[in-house]
C-alpha cells in the first residue's frame, strides 16, 4: 500500500541510516531499517482489532549500536553457532572469530546485523524492501564473494514475509536467519503464550551449546511442543539436563515435514489479547529461544525494559554447527547454485 522513508541515525563512520514504514491495507505496519536489515516494530491486531507491536526493539540506532541480542536482525553468513569456529570445506580449514564463549555465533563480531544495506522500496498493494549486501572473501573468516538479497513484504494478509536470495562466486557455508524477539501481549513475560512446534525431534546441546549431533525425539520430554503447551509449563524444569543446559529453551527443533515447501512450522497464541503468530519456513529447523539472558539492562522503544523470559524468538534455519556435522542438511553453497529460502510471520486474532 504505502513505504515511507525516515532518517534513522549516523553510523561512526559517518554513514546515513534510514528507517522504511511499510503498511498494508488492513492497517497493520513494520519498520525496518537498512541498518542490519532489523525489524525496528511490527503490529498486530488484538480479538477487538487493536494494532499493537509485537517485537522488542530500540527507539533509535543509537540503542542499537550500544549494543543489544541482535534484536530483529538479519544474521549471516551463519546463523547460530558453529564449534570452535571452525571448519573445513574442500580440504581447507577456516577459522572464524570466536564471539560465544568458545564458539563462533551468527556470523561474527560484525555479522550482517552490523552492516548497512542497499535499500530499494518497492510500493503497491503488497509494499515490499528489498535489502542487498555483497560479503567479501574471507570477511569474518567465510569464504567466497556472497551477493545476498532479501526481501521484506507485508501482505494484504497480515503476514510478513522475508525471501532470501544468495550466490557465491566460491565455495562457502550459509545460513541466514531473522532474529526477532516476539512479545504478543506486551506483558513483562511471554510464559503464558500457548505454543504448537510442528516439530518430532530436536537437537540435544552439550555445555557450550553447540549439538551433540542427536536428533532426539521429542515425545515424553519438556521439548514436546507437537500439541500446545504454554512457554512456562515446564520451563523450569531441571530434572531435565538440556532445559539445564539451554537454560530454558534454545535449542534447534528439526520440523516433521522434511519437504522443502514454505509449510507451518510453529503456531503461537496469547490468550489475553487473543493474538495468533503462525510462522511458515522453506528451512528444516527453527530455532526456539525463550530470551533466558535478557537482564532487563536493555532500554527499548518508549523506555521500555527487556527482562528475562520477555519474549521468544523462532528463528528458521539450517541446523547449527552444520558445517562439521556431515550427517546434518548440508548448509555448502557452491557457484553457480542459488540459495533460496523464505519464511511467514502470519499474524489473525480468535
Amino acid at each position: 500500500m504505502s513505504i515511507e522513508k525516515q532518517f534513522f541515525g549516523k553510523l561512526p563512520d559517518g554513514q546515513e541510516t534510514s528507517l522504511y514504514t511499510l503498511k498494508n491495507t488492513a492497517g497493520m505496519e513494520t519498520r525496518i531499517s537498512d541498518f542490519g536489515g532489523i525489524i525496528v516494530s511490527l503490529t498486530a491486531p488484538d480479538r477487538d482489532g487493536n494494532f499493537a507491536d509485537v517485537v522488542h526493539g530500540c527507539d533509535s540506532l543509537e540503542g542499537y549500536l550500544k549494543g543489544v541480542p541482535y534484536f530483529g536482525a538479519i544474521i549471516g553468513r551463519y546463523g547460530n553457532r558453529i564449534a570452535k569456529g571452525s571448519f573445513e570445506l574442500d580440504g581447507v580449514t577456516y577459522s572464524l572469530p570466536i564471539n560465544n564463549g568458545v564458539n563462533a555465533l551468527h556470523g561474527g563480531l560484525k555479522g550482517f546485523d552490523k552492516k548497512l544495506w542497499n535499500a530499494t522500496a518497492i510500493n503497491g498493494e503488497e509494499p515490499a524492501l528489498k535489502l542487498t549486501y555483497v560479503a567479501a572473501d574471507m570477511e569474518e573468516g567465510y569464504p567466497g564473494n556472497l551477493k545476498i538479497e532479501v526481501i521484506y513484504t507485508l501482505q494484504t494478509d497480515n503476514t510478513l514475509r522475508i525471501d532470501y536470495n544468495a550466490t557465491t562466486d566460491k565455495a562457502t557455508v550459509l545460513n541466514v536467519t531473522n532474529h526477532s524477539y516476539f512479545n504478543l501481549s506486551g506483558a513483562a513475560d511471554v510464559l503464558d503464550h500457548e505454543v504448537i512446534l510442528y516439530a518430532d525431534k530436536f537437537l540435544p546441546v552439550d555445555a557450550t551449546v553447540i549439538p551433540t549431533g542427536e536428533l532426539r525425539p521429542v515425545a515424553g520430554t519438556p521439548f514436546d511442543f507437537t500439541e500446545k503447551h504454554t512457554i512456562g509449563e515446564r520451563i523450569n524444569d531441571t530434572s531435565y539436563e538440556q532445559i539445564v543446559l539451554g537454560s530454558g529453551y534454545d535449542h534447534c527443533y528439526v520440523l516433521t515435514d522434511t519437504s522443502s515447501d514454505l509449510r507451518l512450522a510453529a503456531e503461537v497464541y496469547e490468550p489475553k489479547t487473543g493474538r495468533v503468530m503462525e510462522v511458515f519456513t522453506t528451512e528444516p529447523g527453527m530455532q526456539f529461544y525463550s530470551a533466558n539472558h535478557l537482564k532487563g539492562d536493555i532500554i527499548g522503544k518508549g523506555g521500555a525494559t527487556y527482562g528475562r523470559r520477555s519474549a521468544f524468538c523462532v528463528e528458521t534455519q539450517h541446523f547449527p554447527d552444520s558445517p562439521n556435522k556431515p550427517h546434518f542438511p548440508t548448509t555448502v553453497l557452491r557457484p553457480g547454485e542459488v540459495y533460496q529460502s523464505t519464511t511467514s510471520y502470519k499474524f489473525s486474532a480468535k
